[in-house]
């Protein structure tokens, strides 16, 4: 599993899983869930979905 994931996309999505998890959790909403795909994409540094499509933000 090599890295696809270049430092500004993996800030964004840090900052956005955790905002869409704070909101999950403000508005007692269980689709708050949803951002802790970003925010694991983010934390590891690899997206599943960059793979097939040959994308790489990474330098």
């Amino acid at each position: 599993m090599t890295q696809n994931i270049g430092k500004l996309d993996r800030n964004i999505r840090i900052v956005a899983g955790i905002l869409i998890a704070a909101w999950g959790l403000f508005a007692q909403n269980w689709l708050g869930a949803i951002g802790l795909i970003p925010l694991a994409t983010g934390l590891i540094g690899w997206c599943p979905a960059y793979t097939p499509l040959g994308l790489n933000t990474k330098k």
